[in-house]
Parts: structure tokens; C-alpha cells; sequence
């Protein structure tokens, strides 16, 4: 089966045919940095880390464009409610965080997030504060070309001409008249309702610092305009595809591909969307109290557990997220995790020596279907039953290919890059730890083959009372820590 992917314009599975042979580029849509990553964001995230991973192991060199947007209506009415993080409540003043020091800050929550699920950095992760040269001479050229005009008051705001371009509402399939009005900027100098801001002209109620000189006055850029200049600068005029969450086709991505068409840029062959993520059903929303977040899930579970739950389902589908939905995720991880300790104990030293190989036939099927992540993960467990069958028939050789094959589906599902800092910490100590536990276990094979059972029984209690457990089987004993 060729690879291929369902593309939202189209509403069609295709195959993919990069626009340059060997090479993939795909851009994302990011955070915008106004709060705490939620999570639909780290759902998206490991969606697209999914694809990159797959697309890489298929040959390709994939070149990775994330963004983050730090400047945005929200970020900039946060910080003027905000507290300063070091504000003291017995001062007296209220000191306001600056909108640029509140989007960094979130910016760093969502890499921490990004990190501790496994979701590896893009080739490049632009701000749009850093890119207002190109957003101005994207907005140069759909003047020149007749698709956008400065407002016709004194707002200093520039608008899109929705009915300019011929092609509007062609990747949602809807009618311009059908369309909801556009509420990113003042209506009073459009055209048209519809109209949006590709330059947002500065109010005296806004930080100064939060504007740039342009030719139309000064200002800053809309939220539309900052990806259609990004893309375009690290990925070229078209590229493959470009991905971001279900609820941005509208108006976001379809006011993305508008300007950036209409300015001569074929912009991006594919569009992929993913699905968000629900509670026992519902949508999530803080009003009602039916929300989860990333955070609280690492709080409850292992940040593997956590990644192998968030990318679990196709990635264009709901996610339903129920108060025992980690605890199945646990026990599908620890299926894997097990068979991987058992099989690099049973095959000891050349275990070190067994590197990731190719992902079965069906693994492989599935992940070339539009990513069918459940499908894969059925071929993972599979192979897991069956390497679990060799270790019981001590048949080394199917043991070693069902390691390798394991190893290489978890290294494509990124499993093995989620990491709490936690776990990574303590990776030293374990390891300490171990030499001193094998030591004990070393001393207690002696003395049951000298049959001396009470010196055995004493390592074992003694261990036990320390909160590990020493399991006998017959490859030889080993220890685990007690939860």
C-alpha cells in the first residue's frame, strides 16, 4: 500500500506525492501562549510528532514547522489583568506582568509539556513577534493584487477582501454569504463583514511595545496573517502539509489558504486535521468542571502512559477521555514494558546489542493508511503475545526479532521519548541501586544451591521489608520496587 493521507480540502484519502522526492515539509499550528497547555494542544502535538516519525521512518527527510503565537488580542487582555509573578500582596500597587513576559513564560509551560510527552522539536519553532517583516510584505503583495485594503476610517487596520478571491470558503466548502462576520478587528472600515484583519492597527489602549511601524500606520499583525508568513519563509511558497486541530479550519486555515493563494503562493498540497478530545462524551469546559489537564494527567499517570493514551485513537477522531481511561493505558504500556524487561533479561548480554528493525507488515499497513494508529497498536500487542509465546518456548531467535520489531514500533509511536523528569532523574539511582539489589540476589543463588533456605529466606525477607520484590523464574531471579 502506497502512503496516504485524508485531506481536509479534498475530503478525500490521497496518495502522497511530496513536492520535492525524498522530502517531506510539514507545518503545525502551535500554541498561542496566552495559558497553560490544555489538552488539545498536546493531543495535536503527538498527532503530528506521529506523522513526522512515520514519514521519517518511510525514507523521507522531513523538515518540521511548529509556530508559536506571542502576540494575540487574549495575550495582550490577560496581561493587563494579570499579577506580576512575584507580586506581593502587601504592596501597594499592582504591578501588571508585560504581555511578553506572560507569553515566554507559557511559552516555557508548553515545552515542558511538549518535553515530558515525547514530542521531539521542530526544525524550527518561530514566533510571529519575530517575523513582521515578512507578515508586511505579505500584506504588500494582496495590495498589489488588488485582495486587501487599509480600512477606510482611521484604524490603521488592513483587511483581506473575502470577495476578491473567487476561491474563499473553499476549504470548509462553504458560501461567503453563508459565512459568520469576522470579529478580529473593528467593523466600521470594511468592505464586507467578512472582511479580516491582516493588520491591526495600535489603540491607545494597548501597550506601545505591542505594536510595530508599518506602512499603514502603526500596529500588529492578525492572528491569520503570522502563520501564512512563517510557513512561507521556512517551507517555501507550497509545501505538503500543513496540520493543526479540527476547530482551526474555520476561520483560521481557511483564511490562512485564502491569503496566502491569493498572493500566488500554492501554500500547502495537504491539509490534515485532528480531532479534539472529549469527557466521558462531552465537551470539555471549565464552566461545568469536566476538564482534564496535561498536567493533571502526568500528576496521575507515567508521562509514557499519558502519551500512549493521548495518541492512542486515529488521529482524526474524537478522543474520550474517562476517569479510568489512563489506568487501561497503564495496563496496555505495562503489556509492553514487561514483555521488553523479560526479553532483554532472557536474552542477556546480546540483548545490548539488538537495535530497532523493520515494524511488521501490519504495523506498517496501518500507519500508511492515514495513520491508523488503533490498527498499529493491535499489530504491537500482537507481537508482543507472540514474543511473550517465544520467551515461554525459550526460543531466542523469535524472542530477539519480536524485541527488535517492539522496539521499533514504540521508537515510531515516540513512547520511548516520553519521559517524566522524575524518571529521568532518578535513572542513576535505579542504576545504583541494581548493583546493590544483584549483589544480594548473587548471595541468595548461592545458598539455594547450597540448599541453605534460611539464608535464602532472610536476603528475600530483608529485601521485602526495603519494598522489593524478587520474583524467581527460570532464567533466575529478579526485583521490582513495590508501588
Amino acid at each position: 500500500m502506497s502512503l496516504r493521507f485524508y485531506d481536509t480540502k479534498t475530503a478525500s484519502v490521497r496518495d502522497f506525492q511530496p513536492l520535492n522526492p525524498g522530502e517531506a515539509k510539514l507545518y503545525y499550528c502551535g500554541a498561542t501562549v496566552q495559558g497553560m497547555p490544555h489538552v488539545g494542544h498536546v493531543r495535536s502535538a503527538i498527532a503530528f510528532d506521529v506523522l513526522g516519525r512515520w514519514l521519517e521512518y518511510r525514507g523521507f527527510t522531513v523538515t518540521t514547522v511548529r509556530n508559536v503565537t506571542d502576540i494575540d488580542d487574549k495575550i495582550l487582555e490577560k496581561s493587563a489583568l494579570s499579577f506580576a509573578p512575584d507580586f506581593q500582596a502587601d504592596a501597594h500597587y499592582k504591578p501588571r506582568e508585560e504581555w511578553f513576559a506572560l507569553a515566554y513564560r507559557f511559552e516555557q509551560e508548553f515545552a515542558r509539556a511538549y518535553q515530558a510527552l515525547g514530542v521531539r522539536t521542530p526544525t524550527y519553532e518561530p514566533r510571529a513577534t519575530g517575523h513582521i517583516t515578512e507578515m508586511h510584505e505579505l500584506i504588500a503583495q494582496l495590495i498589489e493584487r488588488g485582495h486587501a485594503y487599509p480600512a477606510t476610517d482611521d484604524s490603521g487596520d488592513v483587511y483581506f477582501d473575502v470577495r476578491s478571491f473567487a476561491q474563499y470558503g473553499a476549504l470548509t466548502r462553504q458560501n461567503i454569504d453563508d459565512m459568520q462576520a469576522a470579529t478580529d478587528a473593528d467593523p466600521r472600515g470594511k468592505k464586507d463583514p467578512r472582511d479580516f484583519a491582516l493588520w491591526k492597527g495600535h489603540k491607545d489602549t494597548d501597550p506601545r511595545s505591542a505594536s510595530w511601524p508599518s506602512p499603514w500606520g502603526r500596529g500588529r499583525p492578525g492572528w491569520h496573517l503570522e502563520c501564512s508568513a512563517m510557513a512561507g519563509k521556512y517551507l517555501g511558497a507550497e509545501f505538503d502539509i500543513h496540520g493543526g486541530g479540527l476547530d482551526l479550519r474555520f476561520p483560521h486555515h481557511e483564511n490562512e489558504m485564502a491569503q496566502s493563494n491569493a498572493a500566488g503562493h500554492g501554500f500547502a498540497n495537504f491539509w490534515m486535521h485532528n480531532g479534539m478530545v472529549t469527557y466521558e462524551g462531552e465537551k470539555m469546559s471549565k464552566s461545568i468542571g469536566n476538564t482534564i489537564s496535561p498536567e493533571e494527567m502526568l500528576a496521575l499517570a507515567d508521562a509514557r502512559v499519558v502519551r500512549y493514551f493521548l495518541g492512542q485513537a486515529q488521529y482524526r477522531s474524537m478522543l474520550d477521555y474517562r476517569p479510568d481511561s489512563l489506568a487501561e493505558a497503564g495496563a496496555a504500556v505495562e503489556r509492553i514494558d514487561t514483555f521488553i524487561s523479560n526479553a532483554t533479561y532472557r536474552l542477556g548480554a546480546s540483548a545490548q546489542a539488538i537495535t530497532a528493525t523493520e515494524v511488521p507488515d501490519a504495523f506498517g499497513s496501518a500507519m500508511d493508511d492515514d495513520l491508523n494508529v488503533p490498527m498499529a497498536l493491535a499489530a504491537l500487542h500482537e507481537t508482543v503475545r507472540q514474543g511473550n509465546a517465544s520467551l515461554d518456548a525459550r526460543d531466542d531467535a523469535a524472542t530477539e526479532l519480536a524485541l527488535a520489531q517492539v522496539l521499533a514500533m514504540t521508537q515510531v509511536l515516540g513512547l520511548d521519548d516520553a519521559a517524566n523528569v522524575e524518571t529521568t532523574q532518578a535513572s542513576a539511582e535505579h542504576q545504583a541501586l541494581d548493583q546493590l539489589i544483584q549483589a544480594q540476589l548473587a548471595e541468595r543463588a548461592q545458598a539455594r544451591a547450597a540448599k541453605d533456605w534460611s539464608r535464602s529466606d532472610a536476603i528475600r525477607d530483608a529485601l521485602a521489608t526495603a519494598g522489593i520484590t524478587v520474583v524467581d523464574s527460570s532464567d533466575g531471579a529478579r526485583w521490582t520496587l513495590n508501588n
